[in-house]
């Protein structure tokens, strides 16, 4: 039998956000498998295999369209290809470096004959760094004005920007239930969210998950949980109408309080659902 693996197990072996993982399921790049009774994402032999082709291709900084055509076409052409245009880059790159050094030399030509290694006086120093301030603000100054915008447009080209940027949740939320763990399942088949962290500490179940950008934090908490907290909520932004009623079907099983609105204006359809948890949620789209 093919052994599954969970998606945190994964994250962990690989140190690769459960996130990323998300993110290159979602491109096509691998796939996992879930079942109804089980909330992980699920990874076979053939899928790790497949991330570790990834992270190998990753390492070397290909891009994740690239990665894409290299898995859409078999044969190995189409690696040579990347590979090869990946080493082009690398030598624009240094001969980039070459230049950025030799002009970042000239400036400090400019600063030595300047006379700043020899001025132990603060304040003259700081009025000699603002006339030569302003003579490069002038173009008046005996260096290559043309250095200053080649400085620019290479550090400009230098820069990376990574396929995902992550973002921390900007809020930062606490859910006292009673048991953690199935709430965490409840959500999870409600709105798809997965585990961003999990801990025992004192034996008490807290399991972190990310909505909408907002960490939540669900705390074991002894019952009765709603006399002790009974403002617990959040509002959460779906997809679709589909999506919204799928949720609000979700949460409103064993619900304590529930109502579904259409055309409001500012949304198509809202709904509020107080969950068997006591969590209060606005949902809308």
């Amino acid at each position: 039998m093919n052994e599954l693996i969970k998606i945190s197990e994964i994250s962990e072996r690989y140190a690769i956000t459960t996130r990323s993982l998300r993110y290159y399921e979602d491109m096509g790049l691998i796939s996992s498998t879930r079942s109804d009774d089980y909330a992980y994402r699920l990874y076979d032999k053939s899928a790790i295999k497949r991330l570790e082709q990834i992270l190998i291709l990753r390492r070397l900084n290909i891009s994740i369209k690239d990665i894409r055509r290299v898995f859409d076409i078999s044969g190995s052409n189409v690696v040579l290809e990347i590979l090869d245009k990946k080493v082009n880059d690398i030598d624009d790159e240094v001969a980039l470096l070459h230049e950025l050094k030799e002009i970042v030399l000239e400036f400090i030509r400019q600063i030595k004959d300047a006379d700043f290694s020899n001025d132990s006086d603060v304040k003259q120093l700081y009025e000699k760094a603002k006339d030569i301030e302003a003579q490069i603000v002038n173009i008046n100054y005996d260096g290559n004005s043309s250095n200053v915008n080649r400085l620019l447009e290479i550090t400009g080209k230098l820069e990376k920007k990574p396929d995902i940027v992550r973002k921390l949740p900007h809020f930062y939320n606490i859910f006292n239930v009673s048991k953690p763990i199935e709430a965490y399942e409840l959500y999870h088949k409600a709105f798809g969210v997965e585990k961003v962290s999990e801990d025992y500490p004192n034996g008490a179940a807290h399991i972190g998950i990310e909505v909408n950008g907002f960490f939540i934090l669900l705390r074991q908490e002894e019952e009765p949980v709603a006399d002790k907290y009974p403002l617990q909520g959040c509002c959460v932004r779906l997809e679709t109408e589909e999506d919204l009623r799928r949720a609000y079907d979700i949460l409103t099983k064993e619900g304590k309080d529930y109502k579904l609105h259409s055309d409001w204006g500012w949304t198509s359809s809202a709904a509020f659902v107080t969950d068997k948890y006591s969590i209060s949620w606005m949902l809308c789209v």
